[in-house]
């Protein structure tokens, strides 16, 4: 009943001329490598964030200084406390985890929270953490970025492992969606999965794979028209916490991926961790 609903006010909302452009399909971008492809199927723009350093090395990725962060692929859960241990590498299922299309618009209470990445701001004063480096569990993950990360810094990944192995990576969030009953005018809220349209990459391990910018797709959420409708954002594509989305998190579809290298480059006025 809620969907039928909301999609009544979505099909009303599309109907606008100046809000239905935003909703035209392009094909997807295609990268230099089969190591990361990119798929976009929305012609909104999102901003770009310039590295401060141009000069890339053998990898593909750029020189100087950076974070990193290994997203590990493992045949059994992880069972070990792995809370505040300070580490830079996060724990997911090597087969597991739920396509993006299918958490779309699910109640963020029922959500399996296995192989999802939550993405917290970090306080002032503090960059890149890993909070909580198991997506194994029923919990997730929990990784802290900066809290400008989306306009400071750039992200760059690569897939390594045994040849074969391939995952989707897709960026997430929530929102608040109330609705009415029209006969029982009852009203109920629930908070709301909305992902990504432009953010689903998908990762395959070649020979010689090298880095690639994901920037856009890891940093910034593109909303669908019908999605855009359920929040108060003015703009289908925002940055990470962007105040009108809630509980970021990245969606790990894995299907045998070992290893994800990402490596976060800043800017020249973001500063290092």
């Amino acid at each position: 009943m809620k969907r039928i609903l909301l999609l009544v006010v979505a099909f009303a909302i599309a109907a606008v001329p100046g809000f239905a452009a935003g909703a035209v399909i392009v094909a997807p971008a295609t990268t230099t490598t089969a190591s990361v492809n990119t798929t976009t199927t929305t012609a909104a723009t999102t901003p770009t964030v310039t590295t401060a350093s141009v000069a890339t090395t053998g990898n593909g990725a750029p020189s100087g200084s950076h974070f990193n962060l290994n997203i590990i692929g493992v045949p059994k859960d992880k069972t070990a406390d792995m809370n505040n241990n300070n580490g830079r590498r996060i724990f997911v299922q090597l087969v597991g985890g739920n396509k993006a299309g299918d958490i779309n618009g699910t109640d963020f209470s029922v959500l399996s929270k296995v192989n999802k990445i939550f993405l917290q701001q970090a306080p002032v004063g503090e960059s890149f953490q890993v909070l909580d480096a198991n997506a194994t569990d029923s919990n997730g993950a929990l990784f802290q970025l900066p809290a400008d990360v989306s306009t400071t810094w750039t992200v760059w990944a690569r897939a390594l492992g045994k040849p074969g192995g391939k995952a989707d990576m897709t960026t997430c969030a929530t929102t608040n969606v109330t609705v009415t009953d029209p006969i029982t005018l009852v009203t109920t809220t629930t908070t709301e999965v909305v992902c990504s349209l432009s953010t689903t990459l998908h990762f395959d391990r070649t020979k010689n794979a090298k880095f690639q910018n994901v920037t856009s797709n890891l940093l910034f959420i593109t909303l669908s028209p019908a999605d855009q409708a359920l929040t108060t954002c003015t703009t289908a594509t925002v940055g990470l916490f962007a105040s009108c989305l809630q509980n970021f998190f990245w969606n790990f579809d894995n299907n045998g991926l070992k290893l994800l290298q990402l490596r976060f480059y800043p800017t020249s006025s973001a500063p290092l961790p």
